[in-house]
């Protein structure tokens, strides 16, 4: 009787040991807001107007869990699961994946870094440098910088180190960003579209700065038999003057729209800038972008214009979890079409748990 009883505590403190080596975290964030959006067509005078309920305008919907194991000496196992939904119908998103924001497992190490396998954002992404916050419905930045904002590859490979001194540098390989990799039949053209992504971020006190570079190989839009690289980098930066919080960012989008268009298109050529401010106000934080794409040689040629965006946002916290947010967007030359246009207003709340 005696011996049990000593198992069974010697099982209970093993127990106890194991979990105190081992977290789990379920989080997830909801947003949603009352908003208008009214997109006009120039060249065939139709315009689109809605009124209602819009999802994941600051955030994207989500839900997820995260965790870790110590494994011993600065070692850990850890993997995120998370999963993307629109809240206005429950609906999944990213094409219905269950996780499609992100689904990895991985390794980490306080001397060496991360390592983490499966579907992740790129670099550009994860380093991009924006005080106004880069999605906002597409009103932001990312209505240039698409391939830096929420960028996601299946199939990847992707290891960030260690702070050194301000600085983190990141590189990854996806071998198919979208969906299952193919087999390469003999004889035939690999499938896959690969993806390699890098960049170097510094990070101290008030100033940022990040640099980064993605290649991806696609196929040509013009000859299904052949495959080329269509590439984007980007240097973006920002300093807090304490009163007001400036970033910009320069960047460029070769032989096709990065993170847009899945095809290789020559001479598609994008300079992309964009300058935000942020300043604290009423216990808040008002903020506001420009942002323009400016299309080069044959984008040019074919009559593709100079998209502008303008977006101006405050958000007020509720509480550490809770804010609300109010939102005002315009586009010029709407996706580069000649005097389209797109306007945007909204009322929001958000909650993250």
């Amino acid at each position: 009787m005696k011996k049990t009883l000593l198992a069974a505590a010697l099982m209970a403190g093993f127990a106890g040991v194991a979990q105190a080596n081992t977290s789990v975290t379920l989080y997830g964030v909801l947003d949603t807001a009352i908003g208008y959006e009214r997109i006009k067509h120039d060249a065939t005078g139709v315009t689109k107007k809605r009124t209602g309920l819009v999802d994941g305008i600051q955030s994207g919907n989500r839900w997820g869990l995260k965790g870790s194991e110590d494994l011993g000496n600065g070692l850990r196992a850890t993997f995120q699961l998370e999963s993307g939904f629109k809240l206005s119908d429950g609906e999944s998103a990213q094409s219905g994946r269950l996780f499609g924001r992100q689904a990895t497992v991985g390794l980490a190490g306080d001397s060496w870094g991360q390592i983490d396998f499966g579907r992740q954002q790129n670099i550009a992404s994860r380093f991009f440098v924006d005080v106004h916050g880069q999605g906002w419905d597409d009103t932001g930045s990312v209505t240039a910088f698409k391939g830096q904002d929420g960028y996601r590859m299946d199939n990847s490979v992707v290891y960030v180190s260690p702070n050194f001194s301000g600085f983190e540098f990141g590189a990854g390989y996806s071998f198919n960003i979208n969906g299952q990799q193919e087999f390469k039949v003999s004889g035939e053209k690999d499938q896959n579209a690969r993806e390699f992504t890098t960049g170097l971020r510094y990070k101290s006190g008030p100033v940022a700065v990040a640099l980064t570079y993605d290649q991806l190989r696609l196929q040509n839009a013009d000859n299904a038999n052949s495959y080329k690289n269509t590439s984007s980098w980007t240097l973006s930066g920002s300093y807090d003057f304490e009163v007001v919080a400036v970033s910009l960012a320069f960047g460029q989008d070769l032989n096709g729209n990065f993170g847009e268009n899945k095809k290789y298109q020559k001479n598609f050529d994008y300079n992309n800038y964009s300058v935000a401010l942020a300043v604290p106000l009423g216990g808040g934080k008002l903020s506001g972008s420009y942002t323009m794409s400016e299309p080069r040689k044959a984008a040019k040629d074919i009559g593709e214009k100079k998209q502008h965006a303008y977006s101006v946002v405050y958000k007020h916290p509720l509480s550490k979890r809770t804010d609300v947010y109010v939102l005002g967007a315009y586009e010029d030359n709407y996706k580069q079409k000649n005097n389209d246009t797109r306007t945007v207003a909204a009322l929001g709340l958000r909650h993250r748990f």
